[in-house]
């Protein structure tokens, strides 16, 4: 007589379950699916292609540690102004000097040129990040306070 037909001791390892029901796995299942089109949409939205992309295409030293940088930026939203934040780097990596440009509403592809001022020599120059929560300081003209 095998295990299955005369049953497991009761008090050793409690009592059987009860199959689950044909709507409860339905139901489950449903859940489970959902959940998985949340997590896809999520994960698209959020990790999904850059609404602003940029490309570096040029740099140049200047006197007394400034560097040019002149890049690409390709918006989704190209009527929306954006901030972009560059960077210069010295020869051991670190960074020297950084800016916010604005990058003002207009084609979809924006060459952008601007002059970084460094704490030291500066070796390259990049695009750290863009973004279209442009400052209040930066869209108006007036020079921050404080």
């Amino acid at each position: 007589m095998s295990t299955a037909t005369r049953g497991l001791p009761e008090g050793r390892y409690g009592k059987a379950k009860a199959p689950r029901s044909r709507r409860t796995v339905v139901v489950l299942t449903a859940c489970g699916l959902a959940l998985g089109a949340v997590v896809a949409w999520l994960a698209y939205t959020n990790l999904g292609s850059a609404p602003i992309e940029t490309e570096r295409a040029a740099f140049e030293n200047l006197p007394d540690n400034r560097m040019r940088l002149t890049f690409e930026v390709t918006r989704a939203t190209p009527e929306r102004p954006a901030v972009c934040v560059v960077r210069t780097r010295g020869i051991d990596g670190n960074e020297g000097g950084r800016k916010e440009v604005l990058v003002p509403a207009g084609p979809e592809v924006s060459r952008v040129s601007t002059v970084i001022r460094s704490t030291s020599e500066p070796v390259t120059a990049d695009v750290f990040g863009c973004s279209y929560q442009v400052p209040a300081y930066l869209s108006t003209g007036q020079p921050p306070t404080g």
